[in-house]
């Protein structure tokens, strides 16, 4: 098991609410992509956000986007005012937005979602049809790429 999907589990085992978006949701539907982290979209409040952080707490997670790396220290207070968290663990990077360009809010992503079996479990992923247009809004080179493969993928797709 790699230390990406490690992190995935432990985000399963507290039963944090999320649906894996980006890179690894990509590689979810069978494109060979070589990611180094993981992108989720999770409800943002004060229970989920904690279950997150518990999840995390042994691998030193830090707010990666930060210059003085500051450890993940969440309180109800701070939760509030959060959009997004960008994390760097001793399993990798995580990242955790409130919404995806394309889709929106978690609930939007939540609906937009199936359920795919990977190796650490049932885990909640966006569909190929919401996961395209996300892709697409990003429009970086590898998105475009994402897009062409995701549609072949869709094209066989009953």
């Amino acid at each position: 098991m790699s230390d990406l999907e490690k992190l995935l589990q432990r985000l399963l085992d507290q039963r944090v609410e999320f649906v894996i978006v980006d890179g690894y949701a990509v590689m979810a539907y069978g494109v060979p992509l070589l990611t180094q982290d993981v992108d989720i979209c999770c409800r943002f409040n004060v229970e989920n956000l904690l279950r997150l952080q518990a999840a995390v707490a042994d691998l030193h997670p830090v707010h990666r986007l930060t210059p003085q790396k500051l450890p993940l220290q969440l309180t109800g207070e701070s939760c509030a005012s959060l959009k997004n968290l960008y994390l760097r663990t001793d399993f990798g990077v995580l990242d955790c937005l409130s919404e995806v360009l394309g889709v929106g809010d978690f609930t939007a992503a939540q609906r937009e979602s199936i359920t795919l079996k990977l190796d650490i479990g049932e885990c909640q992923v966006l569909s190929l049809a919401a996961l395209i247009r996300a892709k697409e809004q990003l429009n970086r080179p590898r998105d475009r790429q994402a897009v062409l493969e995701l549609r072949a993928i869709q094209a066989r797709t009953p």
